[in-house]
């Protein structure tokens, strides 16, 4: 264990899934026998091991095992088959704001789920004022947490779990929580456990934030470790197997999901001359036409678009909150057109997604993922990278 601060051996995890189930004693006797189910390995034999002040990822498509291990080595699972050892205090980022009772206070909340991840009251009583501060919810401190949004709830519980202070730290799905700003707050915050040299492990969809924070990452498929290396070349391995996937549902790598409280029944990009277009000059004024058709009266949804490149980096990402006017309630067909002055992308393939939700942003009446694929032409190739920024270049020359 040395060298090791997580040691995993042999690991399986069993679930069962019950096609019926004995509600009630006398349904058990009646039936003489009981609820028929069959069982699902979330992990299947897994093991690796993880270097003290190592950064790991864990991806994979939903389903693939990644929170199941996570949950395992913080011992809210306990594995059929194997073993876990680790070496050093353990604190998860996994379900941010599980443990809070909405009808305390947000400073009630925080000794309260301080003690729940291990912290003693007088560390609580230390940290305090700098948890307040990172979570930037001074001013509703003091109020009950039935009334925060789900976005303070999240900062307020990330911003608990952040001043453990662990030797071993598992993230899951938690480097998106919160505003723009309170994101780059978060990344700060890992970076600042990475250059303490603990030791991180990650899971996350967003193959983006695991390579810029891992050097090595696990790619796991049905409960097995599909391929581990250097992070750059597994998450190529694995985007070319996701979009194999996805080019056989749709060639044009479409996906779609959502509640059906509404359809987002067309998106168009619109050119300079008002054509519907997939090809765009950069610095072109643009346009983007979002269709709406709402299966019940909305109260002030939100419709969030957002261009990505092919590798799903994030160019941009706009929502209808900083309109003015705002939408308001949608209770029949609408079309919201979005004026872009320029388009200041360098060349490329990108992707167009859109996607409609409530007020709050958390439920998804309809999402459509890569659904407009265009090409930008670039006229000067004197720039690269993504890009375009006006820039004036002086040389001034000293006598």
């Amino acid at each position: 264990m040395s060298n090791s601060a997580i040691v995993v051996e042999h690991v399986s995890k069993n679930f069962r899934l019950y096609r019926e189930r004995n509600r009630y004693i006398k349904s058990a006797v009646l039936r003489g026998r009981r609820a028929r189910y069959e069982e699902f390995w979330a992990l299947d034999d897994v093991s690796f091991e993880v270097e003290h002040g190592a950064t790991v990822g864990l991806i994979g498509s939903n389903g693939s095992g990644k929170s199941t291990m996570l949950k395992c080595l913080t011992g809210i699972y306990r594995p059929d088959k194997g073993r876990i050892a680790t070496d050093g205090s353990v604190a998860a980022l996994l379900e941010l704001g599980a443990g809070f009772h909405p009808e305390l206070s947000g400073r009630e909340n925080i000794f309260l789920n301080a003690a729940i991840l291990g912290m003693s009251k007088k560390e609580a009583e230390r940290q305090f004022d700098s948890i307040v501060d990172f979570a930037g919810l001074d001013r509703f401190i003091d109020t009950p947490v039935k009334n925060y949004s789900s976005g303070m709830t999240v900062r307020l519980g990330f911003s608990i779990a952040s001043h453990v202070e662990p030797d071993i730290l598992l993230i899951d799905e938690v480097l998106s929580v919160g505003d723009q700003a309170f994101q780059r707050k978060s990344t700060d915050r890992i970076e600042q456990f990475r250059r303490e040299g603990k030791t991180i492990v990650v899971v996350s969809h967003s193959l983006t934030s695991i390579q810029q924070l891992c050097k090595e990452v696990i790619w796991l498929e049905k409960g097995k470790i599909r391929q581990r290396g250097p992070a750059a070349d597994v998450i190529a391995n694995y985007t070319g197997e996701s979009y194999d996937v996805h080019a056989q549902q749709d060639v044009e790598h479409r996906e779609r999901w959502g509640t059906g409280a509404a359809h987002i029944t067309s998106l168009r990009l619109i050119d300079v001359a008002g054509n519907v277009s997939e090809r765009m000059a950069t610095n072109a004024p643009a346009k983007v036409v979002v269709d709406i058709t709402p299966a019940e009266k909305l109260h002030s949804p939100t419709v969030r678009l957002t261009i990505t490149r092919a590798d799903d980096t994030v160019v941009w990402s706009g929502t209808s909150q900083n309109s003015r006017p705002p939408l308001g309630n949608l209770g029949e067909q609408a079309s919201l057109e979005v004026a872009i002055e320029r388009m200041p992308l360098l060349e490329g393939s990108y992707f167009l997604s859109a996607a409609i939700t409530d007020a709050t942003g958390t439920t998804e009446f309809d999402h459509l993922r890569n659904w407009v694929k265009f090409e930008v032409h670039q006229e000067h190739f004197f720039e690269e990278g993504v890009l375009s920024l006006p820039a004036s270049w002086t040389l001034n020359k000293r006598v």
